[in-house]
């Protein structure tokens, strides 16, 4: 056998082992007896260890040094570059138990920190009070509170004056004998001189106002100032403003804040919603906390400084300092931020767009063009009628965000006494713009518009609402928001859009000539986003619905929505402002919003194309296998339903007929049966045939069907529970007396409706319950259903029988509905814990939530079955036999499980036994192909079709399903394009804005100083500065998307990844996750002090 140790330079040799022996013990059944058995096990061999011929070197790889973790520490690392395959993996780092659990390590130094904040009350050490730390005096008397300027250390009077010359809001701590006390630094003789570099002196000084107030961070304070004159041109709010004090009043200023100060509100009262009032009183609190001497109240001019300095910031944003026309010269919503990944020709998109041929591509992506908007109202966002315009007026309307409101009063005046009549639920919109309380309030909320994919308020795209949800305020909203923008097509997703669809272009012509659209360039569709879809009547499901729309990608025209979220926690601050105040704060709001959204997108872009490569090629595999199936029994109808569908996608519909994604005549449940036969009640006693009874014959074997029900829940409950606590055995007495009431009331409605049944029953029949013999659960109703034919005929009044026959053919199709859904829930539960569920506590948490769904689809199964057995009896043999077919064990399974065989059911059996949940099909594997999958088949329940349905009806619902797995597939390819198309569109304005500051830097030739100049230069190029390195940044970080995406709709469908193969995809996961959810604006990055993102970890871990 060859040596274990070879030279470098020498060729290994192969391991040859004698094969180790193994025992393994088994456990007879009844746990008495064990049986020992020796295995043989052959050997793995192990990795050959070369050793070089010098000593050193063999030290050094057989020293204390080498860790596997960091690696050699004399070899260089090997640089990795990125990875343009494979998913990237989140290393978990190594668990401590400090850093896991912080406070249970403090509670162990409880007393040392306690000791260490009363240490601090006193002046500390003899050696540092003892003398000035400036001067060397003795005896010094103050430092600075919370020592936050130098650490320990005991100064003078007038070294702690001088020490704070440009530190006039630190609050100075005086040494009374026996404890220390606050005192001000104007107290101490501090003067702050204005226009002057610190410690200059003026010759030309003027004192300003004895109570001079200076809101910082620190608290509220009085401060003496003094003004310099030495340059009459220069005001005294200027000289404030040159350092960083905010004034409130441009005349004889007695009160400023802080930039600093302004700062953290803006911030606090944007994510934070914390109020004015409530900042200022936490400051009041940080001066004062006793209240023995509190601070001057400074909140309205607080507010003042706010709504001021909000508004110069938007100019300064824009760019309006550094053109010659100043604010004077900004256009109608030039101060609102824009969209960087919505098309806009000039910024973002090639020349040529609108001109390109696509009939002659070999794909038409002309929705890459596409303009996708979302609008809808707010209704928490009210104003009352308080202050006036006159007191309070509005400044810069229609420059940002809100639309112009001069216009818009015209506008509305025109349609005072217009009616909003619709023919939709619509979730009654239009109903209360016409109910809509007005009394005592100047608003009723605001309607905004935002594009819809990415959750950016439009500029002009806000407006106040005076009476509800009105066609006439959205139409001034929607075209304001569009002003000027150069589109071809306009996506617009409105919650009522089957109802705003109507009469849409003949509505623009009331609109001023300046915003309308010329229909003849302008294509505009109507959608209603996807979860309002639910609200609405069948018919407005496809027409208007972005699952069935060519070009919609994954959009679901809910951003609105979730902006609302983010604005809904201002509406109690805005409520009772004034017009002018409440306009100002909500343009900051949504200036504030639409940054965090920019910023976000690195993020979120990036989640979207991981996330769509996954699902693309899943869906687009799930397709093709779909297709397979269609083909290989009817061949000649799949390109006939390709073409329906893109056909259906390629035109604006109003209604459903003719959708590929409907079957022709709707399916009718148990409510809709209800519905129609009291609808034939109430006709017959328009008609003169009287009905003096208070129930009906439909609400009597409704009744009935809803007894059966709770009689077999309450069955499976009580079987489930085989020993109750207390609790859980009050319970189902109390179900059982509930459920015994309901019995009895039909008992008697029984004695009206079927009136000779009562003497056909035998004394036993009769009792309804009796504690020894018969529970409530076990009653049996006795339907007409459960009685013979000629019994039926002598017992029932008539057509009672008929009712039940259509209600139990409605209950059939309800039952099947919910074991599909039930079936498909457990398809996903069964997918998510083989994919994310390890370890025992987690399997077993997921066991329960499996053991839920299997007890709702043991129910629903047991209702199927129940209901068809009843119908057999009303009904005989027949056709509809074929539709509503017995099911049995094997046909409870998912659309992709298949039958399993009879091994497989004997192994579940045995796990049944053990006390396991397990499905009753056989789901796809994860990898290759599962045995009998060329076997499979649908299983007939995902292919149901009305009663009196032959083959036509089959092909119809098979098209159903087709259509839509094809629609599917198309709306994640195009999502894929649209995704790629915006970030190529964020990185060329970006590019374009980089240009537009560079520009600006030199553009203002008026009105200008060297030293403004200097600041309009450096501010300028901060921005430039800041748009190229984002470039650079988000280039580099979506490259490898990018070129998935390309590889992605390249391939050939049908040479793409094979059944069960996993999507590899490139994913910087420090910044992506494709697992998170977008419902959230992001606005967690963290920034540098120059404004750039900043990549260092926080070291705080996500919950």
């Amino acid at each position: 056998m060859a040596g274990r140790r070879h030279r470098r330079g020498g060729a290994p040799s192969m391991y040859e082992h004698r094969p180790d022996k193994a025992s393994v013990v088994r456990v007879s059944e009844d746990g008495r007896r064990a049986q020992d058995r020796a295995v043989r096990v052959e050997r793995v061999a192990e990795t050959p260890t070369y050793f070089a011929d010098d000593y050193a070197t063999n030290a050094a790889l057989e020293s204390a040094d080498f860790s596997y973790s960091m690696g050699e520490p004399d070899l260089p690392a090997e640089e990795q570059g990125p990875e343009v395959d494979g998913i990237a993996v989140r290393v978990k780092a190594k668990r401590y138990a400090n850093s896991d659990l912080p406070f249970q390590t403090w509670v162990n130094h409880r007393d040392e920190y306690l000791d260490e904040t009363l240490r601090l009350e006193g002046r500390g050490d003899y050696d540092v009070y003892s003398s000035c730390g400036g001067c060397g005096a003795v005896n010094p008397m103050y430092r600075c509170e919370h020592q936050s300027c130098y650490g320990p250390g005991m100064f003078c009077q007038g070294c702690i004056v001088k020490r704070h010359q440009v530190l006039p809001t630190h609050w100075i701590q005086e040494w009374n004998g026996s404890f220390f006390t606050r005192v001000g630094l104007s107290t101490l003789g501090l003067i702050v001189q204005l226009g002057h570099t610190p410690g200059s002196a003026c010759t030309a000084m003027r004192r300003g106002k004895y109570k001079f107030t200076l809101i910082d961070v620190t608290g509220i304070h009085n401060v003496a100032v003094q003004f310099c004159e030495c340059d009459a041109r220069i005001a005294h709010r200027q000289q404030l403003m040159r350092v960083c004090w905010w004034p409130a009043t441009a005349r004889d200023p007695s009160t400023c804040a802080t930039i600093n100060v302004i700062r953290l509100f803006q911030n606090m009262n944007c994510l934070g919603k914390i109020s004015a009032f409530h900042f200022l009183r936490s400051l009041e609190l940080l001066t004062n906390a006793d209240g023995l001497h509190p601070p001057p109240n400074r909140r309205r001019a607080f507010m003042y400084i706010v709504r001021q300095q909000r508004m110069t910031e938007m100019y300064k944003r824009a760019g309006r300092g550094h053109a010659n026309s100043r604010i004077a010269g900004t256009a109608q919503g030039e101060l609102a931020l824009r969209c960087r990944a919505c098309p806009q020709p000039g910024r973002n998109l090639e020349s040529g767009w609108e001109s390109i041929n696509w009939a002659e591509m070999p794909e038409d992506l002309s929705y890459k063009y596409f303009l996708f908007l979302a609008q809808d109202c707010n209704f928490r966002l009210i104003n009352r009628n308080v202050s006036s315009e006159a007191r309070d007026p509005i400044i810069d309307d229609g420059l940002g965000y809100f639309c112009n409101r001069e216009e818009y009063k015209k506008f509305l005046a025109q349609h005072v006494n217009d009616e909003e009549i619709s023919t939709c639920s619509g979730f009654q919109a239009m109903f209360l713009a016409n109910a809509k309380n007005v009394k005592g309030l100047r608003s009723t909320g605001v309607g905004g518009v935002t594009c819809a994919r990415h959750n950016m308020w439009r500029p002009n795209g806000i407006g106040d609402l005076q009476r509800g949800e009105r066609q006439c305020n959205m139409d001034f909203i929607l075209f304001s928001a569009i002003l000027n923008a150069i589109i071809m097509y306009l996506i617009l997703s409105y919650d009522i859009a089957c109802q705003y669809g109507k009469k849409f272009w003949k509505r623009m012509e009331g609109l001023p000539a300046a915003m309308q659209l010329d229909p003849t360039k302008v294509s505009v569709w109507f959608k209603v986003p996807n979860f309002h879809m639910l609200g609405h009547r069948w018919p407005c499901h496809s027409p208007f619905s972005f699952h069935w729309m060519w070009g919609a990608g994954m959009t679901d025209g809910e951003d609105v929505e979730q902006n609302w979220e983010f604005t809904n926690g201002a509406a109690g601050s805005t409520k009772m402002m004034g017009p002018g105040g409440r306009h100002a704060f909500l343009e900051g709001l949504f200036a504030y919003h639409n940054w965090l959204r920019t910023v976000s997108y690195r993020k979120v872009f990036g989640r979207r194309m991981a996330r769509d490569l996954k699902e693309g090629r899943q869906h687009r595999e799930a397709f093709e296998a779909f297709t397979t199936l269609v083909e290989g029994e009817r061949p000649d109808l799949v390109e006939k339903w390709r073409g329906w569908v893109k056909d259906w996608e390629a035109e604006q519909h109003t209604d459903g007929v003719g959708s590929p994604f409907e079957m022709s005549r709707p399916v009718h449940t148990m409510k809709d049966i209800r519905l129609r036969l009291g609808k034939e009640e109430l006709t017959r006693t328009g008609a003169g045939v009287e009905i003096e009874r208070q129930h009906t014959s439909s609400t009597f074997v409704s009744l009935g069907l809803e007894l059966e029900q709770s009689q077999r829940i309450l069955a499976i409950d009580l079987k489930a529970i085989t020993n109750p606590s207390a609790l859980q055995e009050l319970d189902l007495v109390k179900r059982k007396t509930a459920l015994l009431k309901r019995i009895n009331r039909f008992r008697k409605l029984q004695g009206t409706y079927m009136p000779e049944l009562v003497r056909l029953l035998t004394p036993q029949q009769r009792v309804i319950w009796d504690d020894k013999t018969r529970s409530p659960e076990a009653v049996k109703l006795f339907m007409p259903s459960e009685l013979a034919a000629e019994v039926r005929m002598e017992t029932c009044e008539q057509g009672l029988d008929k009712i039940e026959e259509e209600m139990r053919e409605g209950e059939l199709q309800e039952t099947l509905e919910e074991l599909r859904q039930a079936l498909r829930l457990r398809t996903m539960t069964n997918r998510f814990r083989r994919r994310n569920m390890t370890g025992q506590r987690a399997l077993t948490r997921g066991q329960g939530v499996l053991r839920q769904i299997t007890i709702r689809i043991h129910k629903a199964k047991l209702r199927y079955r129940y209901a068809r057995n009843a119908l057999a009896r009303l009904r005989g043999h027949g056709p509809w036999e074929k539709t509503y077919q017995v099911l049995e064990e094997g046909d409870v399974r998912g659309i992709n499980e298949r039958t399993a065989s009879e091994q497989e059911m004997a192994e579940r059996e045995t796990l049944r036994e053990l006390g396991e949940i397990v499905e009753g099909g056989i789901a796809a594997a994860a990898e290759g192909v599962a045995a009998g999958e060329g076997r499979h088949k649908m299983s007939w329940i995902w292919r149901t079709t009305k009663v009196d349905g032959g083959e036509e009806e089959l092909v119809e619902a098979l098209r159903v399903e087709w259509c839509k797995a094809f629609a599917r597939m198309r709306r994640w390819h195009e999502d894929i394009v649209l995704v790629e198309e915006e970030m190529r569109r964020t990185i060329e304005y970006g590019a374009w804005m980089a240009g537009e500051w560079e520009m600006r830097a030199t553009a203002r030739s008026a009105e200008v100083t060297p030293a403004l100049v200097e600041g309009l230069r450096a501010y300028a190029m901060e921005h430039v500065r800041r748009e190229k390195d984002t470039c650079l940044r988000l280039s580099k970080q979506w490259a490898g998307l990018r070129e998935k995406a390309r590889e992605y709709l390249a391939e050939d469908p049908r040479e793409a990844t094979t059944r069960g193969e996993v999507p590899e995809v490139v994913v910087e996961l420090e910044d992506v996750d494709p697992t998170d959810e977008e419902g959230d604006v992001p606005g967690d990055e963290v920034f540098d002090d120059e404004g750039g993102i900043d990549d260092e970890d926080d070291g705080m871990e996500e919950d």
